[in-house]
């Protein structure tokens, strides 16, 4: 199979491993070895696609359509393997095979162009967060997941070297850390969470209206996961003479509407925000950092 990496995923992972990535100048051999151990037939790859892996739309010997998916180690794929076998198709994209190579993933094909992200706002927030709630399970006690305390303080690390050379962004970071020590001491509850959710992550099916898809899987309590669904949309909340009104008001609305506490989804939303924005003016992406950064001085 030839074909080139979408640009969108080459760039991303330019992002990460700016000295090169050997995993893909693998990667059209490993989908040729995918596709043919399994007998499938391509149909095309999705573009843009994503940030972390390679998706290839295709069918099965039998004709059912389905997706390969590939994606390197860092993007840690067997613990997506392993949370989407928790889940069974309840409320995620269903696992066509528990076992397989590592870094592929043969999943039930979905609508991979139809998000709930192109419903009306109010009721894309609604369908995304009912469907967050079903993910919200007791992890397996097979797999070691990484945990929320594990995830930030990898990121917490990075944040402090950041705000060491940056003195504009050092008082958000300093507040988004505190906030990090005063969750970690006394988390409410230990679930599987999706880890990476938001509307564009929702996508329409055929056995349910609306199946997840793409975690970064970790436990941890319920709040971090939904601090990301909270700026969705960020754009449109800075462009809006309301928008520090209307995150106020969103923020209280999820956490009544999921019985999760809202100072602490105010207070993980807040550190989830300016993490991302320190990430993106580290690798230059002025204009995603400004938005994410004044985003998270309204909380």
């Amino acid at each position: 199979m030839a074909f080139e990496p979408p640009r969108r995923l080459v760039r991303a992972l330019g992002e990460t491993a700016p000295d090169g990535d050997g995993w893909l100048e693998e990667l059209p051999e490993a989908v040729r070895q995918a596709v043919a151990l399994r007998g499938l037939t391509v149909e095309r790859v999705q573009v843009p696609g994503g940030r972390s892996s390679l998706v290839v739309l295709v069918r099965r010997a039998d004709g059912t359509p389905a997706v390969l998916k590939l994606a390197p180690p860092r993007a840690r794929p067997e613990a997506e393997r392993a949370a989407l076998a928790r889940w069974d198709g309840l409320g995620a994209v269903q696992l066509l095979e528990t076992d397989g190579a590592p870094g592929v993933l043969l999943l039930e094909r979905l609508h991979p162009d139809v998000s709930v992200r192109s419903l009306p706002e109010a009721k894309a927030l609604l369908e995304a967060a009912g469907t967050l709630r079903r993910l919200w399970v007791e992890p397996p006690a097979d797999f070691a997941f990484e945990t929320v305390a594990g995830r930030t303080g990898r990121q917490a690390e990075a944040m402090r070297a950041s705000a060491a050379t940056d003195a504009e962004v050092a008082p958000l970071v300093e507040a988004a850390l505190a906030v990090r020590e005063e969750l970690l001491a006394a988390p409410p509850e230990h679930r599987l969470l999706h880890g990476t959710f938001r509307q564009s992550k929702v996508l329409a099916g055929e056995r349910m209206p609306w199946l997840a898809v793409g975690p970064d899987p970790l436990v941890g309590e319920c709040a971090f996961d939904l601090a990301r669904l909270v700026r969705d949309r960020v754009e449109d909340l800075i462009a809006s003479p309301s928008g520090a009104a209307t995150t106020r008001r969103r923020v209280k609305r999820l956490a009544e509407s999921l019985d999760v506490d809202q100072e602490r989804l105010r207070g993980w939303t807040l550190f989830r925000a300016v993490e991302s924005g320190v990430r993106a003016r580290r690798v230059g992406r002025e204009q995603d950092a400004e938005l994410l950064l004044e985003f998270a001085g309204w909380l």
